[in-house]
């Protein structure tokens, strides 16, 4: 996949049908609801980017960054659809959208993700975007002292 292709803009109400393709199930999620997330939730969140391929909505990252003393970390997540998992773009979007909000937020020096165990394509995404340490604690872990 080309890098130039992808890009990371604003959500757009415009956006609603590409929405629906990657995010929405007609049998659950009706295009006015979809519609009513994008105006009252998207567009309104600081910090949430639509992942476009040659300008078309087909996924999303968003950044929520801590307040107070915890300021300096940031939560990010992502989703795409399916179709287009495997091919490098979540990972092009992921280093563009770290290259920026750590210019945006002055104050930030982490930024974490959560994935799930079972999910080993955003876990390689993570380790192809920068040195990072994952680690996960389960329940039958012991306790340090």
């Amino acid at each position: 996949m080309e890098s130039s292709r992808i890009s990371l803009r604003p959500f757009k109400l415009s956006d609603v049908e590409d929405f629906m393709s990657w995010a929405g199930d007609d049998r659950v999620t009706s295009r006015e609801e979809a519609f009513k997330y994008l105006k009252e939730v998207a567009i309104p969140q600081p910090w949430r980017r639509s992942i476009c391929l040659d300008d078309r909505s087909i996924g999303d990252i968003s950044v929520k960054p801590e307040s107070g003393d915890d300021r300096c970390r940031a939560h990010i997540g992502y989703a795409l659809g399916w179709e287009y998992w495997g091919q490098g773009i979540v990972t092009v979007a992921l280093k563009m959208a770290l290259s920026i909000v750590f210019k945006e937020f002055q104050d930030l020096v982490r930024v974490q993700a959560l994935v799930e165990v079972e999910n080993k394509g955003s876990q390689r995404v993570l380790e192809k975007v920068r040195d990072m340490f994952i680690y996960g604690f389960l329940s039958t872990d012991p306790i340090p002292d």
